[in-house]
């Protein structure tokens, strides 16, 4: 296999700023959601944050975990669509110098922008432009790389457009021939109220691993708490994962539920958690490790992130990966 995960995603730009909560009631959006804006909000909130912006780098929820398992030693390959711009040029750039291999497609319009607004308490709030990323379609898509990997791996924030739907579909008509293993990201609360039906119709279709933090799982089981939701995934996936912030986290492989408790760390910002603890699920899971040592690496990584500014990691402390693994 030439690759361990095939990533698809919408390739984005964050932009991540430091705000108060009066800022966020003033730009009009709830605190810890995700947002699709379009072109002119996205103007004007970027001009009212501009003054507050803490960095700025390529990103996405699916880039962001290819870019995790590369960091941990996993082979990563990544696809979504971009434009022919200079965002779209550093993108692809910042992709390959952390090793992970490139399958995005360009096109004649606007990359896709993320704003990240970050308040005191870590809590983030994402308000999408999603530019060209929308016009993914099944013709953007490598089936060979696709064929040549361990995992497909597929976010929920990509199940927006007829032509994404078909990407997705696409891609995974192709692993489920190929034999590939299937993982989904519920990715957020609202990618699950949005497209409830068919993430459970795709679920029942295609995936192997089922990944969500406790909000998107209860809303797609209708469950009123956490284990009664990783159980109720059982009717659609061998595997799954439901995590719970500083509770910990939820996985089960067939009818074997653990739980693992999450890392005291002191929070900076939680953008990008989720991400880093979907690459070391899939690390793990395409490495041999056990369900409790996968699921323990997933804690560490995800609780590195949260405990510094931005969506990723730099470094991992090698000895500490060593004794979570060995």
């Amino acid at each position: 296999m030439r690759y361990d995960v095939f990533g698809m995603c919408n390739p984005l730009y964050d932009i991540q700023a430091e705000i108060e909560d009066t800022m966020l009631a003033e730009l009009d959006v709830q605190k810890g959601g995700m947002f699709l804006i379009d072109a002119d909000q996205q103007k004007r909130m970027v001009t009212r944050i501009y003054d507050r912006i803490v960095n700025a780098e390529s990103g996405g929820s699916g880039a962001n975990t290819m870019i995790g398992l590369s960091l941990l030693g996993g082979k990563a390959c990544y696809a979504g669509k971009i434009g022919n711009d200079e965002h779209g040029t550093l993108y692809q750039d910042s992709l390959r110098a952390r090793d992970v291999t490139v399958s995005v497609r360009s096109g004649d319009g606007t990359t896709g922008i993320c704003l990240v607004l970050i308040t005191p308490d870590a809590e983030r709030t994402l308000c999408t432009y999603l530019g060209i990323c929308r016009e993914l379609g099944p013709d953007d898509i490598d089936l060979e790389a696709i064929r040549d990997s361990r995992y497909l791996y597929v976010t929920g924030y990509l199940w927006d457009t007829d032509s994404q739907k078909a990407a997705v579909l696409r891609a995974m008509d192709a692993a489920k021939a190929a034999g590939v293993k299937v993982a989904l990201s519920l990715s957020d609360p609202f990618c699950v109220n949005r497209h409830k039906e068919a993430f459970l119709d795709i679920a029942n279709r295609y995936v192997d691993l089922l990944i969500g933090n406790h909000e998107e799982a209860q809303a797609l089981t209708d469950t009123e708490n956490p284990r009664d939701a990783i159980v109720a995934t059982s009717a659609y996936c061998r595997l799954a994962a439901v995590t719970m912030g500083s509770r910990g986290a939820l996985l089960r492989d067939g009818d074997c539920v653990v739980e693992i408790p999450a890392r005291r760390i002191q929070p900076v910002d939680t953008t990008g958690a989720g991400d880093m603890y979907a690459a070391g699920l899939l690390y793990g899971l395409t490495h041999g490790l056990s369900l409790e040592k996968t699921g323990e690496l997933a804690s560490y990584v995800a609780a590195e992130v949260v405990s510094k500014l931005g969506p990723r990691l730099d470094a991992l402390e090698n000895d500490a990966i060593a004794r979570i693994v060995n």
